[in-house]
């Protein structure tokens, strides 16, 4: 049997693995191919959104894969168009609906779009689908603390989970730094840096995983797991995808996570989420 990630507990009780399979970009065929090869291999967090235009696949892969729906952590994303209360109701459904499924275990608001002013609605229509059973958990995508700190003054409502942009190039202190001091959930995209494979060639992760005998990808997953972050790498590839599962069989000393996040170089890489978002 494969070998699953560990899970950790999250605000409203729900437990999410602590490694996850990203689907961004994917399509179609090879969407439903990588998330079936991916849920072969052992991954039960599956992440997707409205705006991949691939939530059709990834609900046909989950149930193609003969998993039980119970075992699976599936996540995904509305756009802006949704923030409202009745409007992420009207989300949920239309992707419950492309999904072919009849409850979520996470949704999370894409971006806060605080041009619009509308993304405090928006957990205010998550919590009440959360009150209503059809969510398991809550959450955002690409807040900054400043925007949970305005929803959490105005609603009192803490989301399960903030998913963030985070890489060893982008290690967003201040931000989990503020979720662990309000028992979110940091989840990490593009948690390899994206596809230039800059971070995965750095000599210095390079030196590190050759000592440890691992990739430098497996190294960089490692270092997202001691963070306390949730990372989504996503590859079409099996051998990859097996890859990246394969990081719980050794851990990162002190050293070499001082090492790792000394290489951050703050936020100008970042895309920034006051200015862009869908």
């Amino acid at each position: 049997m494969a070998e699953l990630a560990p899970t950790v507990s999250l605000t409203h009780g729900a437990a999410i693995p602590i490694l996850g399979f990203g689907t961004s970009p994917l399509r179609g065929a090879e969407a439903a191919a990588a998330v079936r090869t991916a849920i072969e291999t052992g991954y039960r967090l599956i992440d997707t959104a409205e705006n991949y235009q691939n939530e059709d696949a990834v609900g046909q892969a989950i149930r193609d894969s003969g998993v039980d729906r119970a075992d699976i952590f599936l996540t995904t994303k509305f756009n802006r168009r949704w923030h409202s209360v009745d409007g992420v109701r009207q989300a949920a459904e239309a992707s419950m609906e492309r999904l072919g499924m009849d409850y979520l275990d996470l949704l999370l608001v894409h971006w806060p779009n605080p041009d619009q002013d509308r993304y405090v609605d928006a957990l205010r229509g998550l919590a009440k689908l959360l009150d209503a059973g059809v969510l398991r958990a809550i959450g955002t995508s690409n807040f900054k603390p400043a925007h949970l700190q305005r929803v959490l003054d105005e609603t009192g409502i803490v989301p399960d989970v903030n998913q963030i942009q985070l890489s060893p190039y982008a290690t967003r202190s201040a931000g989990r730094g503020y979720h662990a001091e309000h028992g979110i959930i940091t989840e990490s995209w593009s948690p390899l840096g994206a596809s230039s494979g800059e971070v995965r060639t750095n000599p210095v992760i390079s030196e590190i995983a050759a000592r440890y005998g691992k990739s430098s990808t497996q190294t960089i997953l490692r270092w997202h797991i001691q963070l306390g972050s949730v990372p989504i790498p996503r590859s079409g590839n099996p051998g990859r995808i097996a890859e990246n599962l394969a990081i719980f069989d050794f851990t990162l000393d002190d050293a070499d996570m001082a090492r790792i996040n000394a290489l951050d170089r703050g936020e100008a890489s970042i895309t920034d989420s006051d200015v862009s978002g869908h």
